[in-house]
């Protein structure tokens, strides 16, 4: 439901629907939270729970970016370095790095991120698409972007769950 509302939301702010800017109203909330200096998104349905780094366990010929997998409450999660993901190169963990598991279509995963930011509500006036040019929009993880309600104009980048999981999206 709320996932409808935001691309409904998203798709009228492209189309250039100045109704909705004026509109400031709550669409749903996001998880924030840090690649580097990149401040990043995911929408809060999905997320599960934060958790500590522990031993992740390697599995063989996965891709790359898989580190393995890891037991929450009895069950195997796989395990993703959103940096390695992304292209980025690996930092060392840090006491801030921890990993977010996420529920999409039944499916459980776990993202290592370098720091959870905060939780945010996503206004209506706050959206944007993200650019159509595909020299500009290179990843294609983004499912849209919301301006920072502070004064510090960075834009946080609302990843698409579905696109994150596929392997086809590599």
């Amino acid at each position: 439901m709320t996932n409808d509302v935001i691309k409904e939301a998203v798709a009228k702010q492209q189309s250039g629907d100045r109704k909705l800017v004026a509109d400031n109203t709550i669409l749903g909330k996001v998880m924030t939270f840090n690649i580097g200096e990149q401040v990043y998104g995911i929408e809060i349905q999905h997320v599960v729970e934060i958790i500590g780094m522990q031993r992740i366990t390697k599995v063989p010929h996965v891709p790359d970016y898989i580190k393995g997998i890891i037991n929450v409450r009895s069950k195997v999660v796989p395990v993703i370095d959103i940096r390695t993901r992304f292209g980025k190169p690996e930092i060392p963990v840090t006491s801030h790095t921890c990993i977010i598991t996420l529920s999409f279509n039944e499916t459980s995963v776990g993202i290592i991120v370098d720091n959870v930011a905060n939780v945010e509500d996503i206004h209506s006036s706050d959206i944007s698409a993200t650019p159509e040019n595909k020299n500009v929009n290179t990843n294609a993880f983004i499912q849209y972007m919301i301006r920072s309600d502070d004064n510090s104009e960075q834009t946080k980048l609302i990843l698409d769950v579905a696109k994150l999981l596929d392997e086809q999206e590599a």
